[in-house]
């Protein structure tokens, strides 16, 4: 039976609109970031994501396609572990929410007793702006 080992939260923006962050068309930008403790967990690990973000279109709506990725570690080159994409619908001048689930399976046990995963954002055009909320949360199992 899995036992739960750490869970965590990184909430950067609790309330619609309550942030204007500019979504870098160049390169990924941190939106979240967690430390979850593996002391006491026995045997390889598992690790379940969710989280939630709320992107608004650049003031000159144009095709946008906004990228989510997880790595364990901190840096955008660690371990890539998951990736989504989403086309904003140009129809929606408001907040447009992006919700995702992910998974890292059989994470071995790591000699310091941490395991960091960190959220990257990215868009395809400059003027993609973060409006809030923000939150990502996981939940590490042995």
């Amino acid at each position: 039976m899995a036992q739960l080992v750490d869970a965590k939260s990184s909430q950067n923006a609790s309330y619609a609109n309550s942030i204007s962050v500019p979504v870098l068309a160049t390169a990924q930008q941190i939106f979240a970031q967690l430390t979850l403790s593996t002391a006491g967990a026995t045997g390889p690990l598992n690790t379940l994501m969710t989280g939630t973000l709320t992107v608004q279109l650049p003031i000159l709506p144009v095709a946008t396609t906004v990228t989510l990725t997880i790595v364990r570690g901190t840096n955008v080159s660690d371990l890539e572990i998951y990736s989504v994409s989403e086309n904003l619908t140009l129809s929606v001048l408001g907040p447009q929410v992006i919700s995702f689930t992910a998974s890292d399976f059989n994470v071995p046990i790591p000699g310091n007793g941490q395991i960091t995963y960190t959220a990257f954002i990215s868009a395809n055009v400059l003027g993609t702006v973060r409006v809030g909320p923000e939150s990502f949360n996981a939940a590490i199992y042995s």
